[in-house]
């Protein structure tokens, strides 16, 4: 299938590595070009090096900073001339239950993945250069089911699957397409801490896996298949949802 994603310009944060990563590859594997934007410059170079200096340029800075947003796009502008959408994604917010966050941690995490969304689709919004701009945040099967000790999580990612179906609404008249991807248990750096190392993680790992349809971890690069799809106009018909990438695990339809 050609997905028709041929010379299309997209910004991909929190891609170093992961998730982020993994969608980029795709994207290019696709035609595409993008704009890598994450905290570490060496891996991002290397990224630019892997994916080639004609489809990939970097940009080393933290989501959290207001002018990040708007630089990622500007970037995508000077260098190719034109923006055809976003994946965005913010990161992990620390562990712990609902019990145990302090408010601080909440002010922090609000600020850092729910606004930092937000903020980084107004300025893809506004620099956008074509009518069927298509944005897809990496949320989290948290979206629609809890895990106990990811309390933060399970308060911020419903948020942002409702402001993607409130987008969709307000911008489909225009041709813009919103929706969200929601990874379970894949392959990355995220999924390596959470679960932990030596004999616990091995068995926190083993049980995740016995309860996963595929019994299996997915990988990364599943993942970016998916996401390219998603983004590209072969799907041009889906906006306003959230889709599951994991495995068969999430019990909520």
């Amino acid at each position: 299938m050609d997905l028709g994603l041929n010379d299309r310009v997209f910004v991909v944060t929190a891609a170093s590595s992961g998730l982020g990563r993994a969608t980029a590859d795709q994207l290019v594997a696709e035609g595409a070009r993008v704009v890598l934007v994450a905290r570490r410059t060496e891996v991002l170079e290397q990224g630019v090096a892997d994916l080639g200096a004609d489809h990939a340029v970097a940009l080393t800075a933290d989501l959290a900073d207001q002018e990040t947003a708007e630089r990622a796009c500007q970037l995508a502008l000077d260098t190719w001339g034109r923006l055809d959408g976003a994946m965005i994604s913010v990161g992990g917010p620390p562990q712990g239950s609902v019990l145990e966050i302090t408010e601080e941690q909440w002010r922090t995490a609000y600020d850092s993945v729910f606004l930092a969304a937000l903020r980084t689709f107004h300025a893809v919004r506004k620099h956008a250069t074509t009518e069927e701009l298509a944005v897809a945040f990496v949320l989290s099967t948290t979206a629609k089911s809890p895990i106990t000790s990811l309390g933060i999580s399970n308060g911020l990612r419903p948020g942002l699957a409702m402001l993607i179906k409130d987008l969709a609404d307000q911008l489909g008249p225009e041709g813009t397409r919103v929706l969200g991807l929601m990874p379970g248990s894949v392959e990355t750096e995220r999924l390596a801490a959470l679960n932990g190392s030596g004999p616990e993680g091995e068995e926190r790992r083993r049980a995740t896996e016995a309860s996963i349809p595929l019994r299996r971890f997915g990988r990364p690069e599943e993942f970016g298949r998916v996401a390219a799809f998603a983004l590209s106009p072969a799907a041009s018909y889906v906006t306003g949802t959230v889709i599951p990438v994991e495995g068969g695990a999430l019990r909520a339809l």
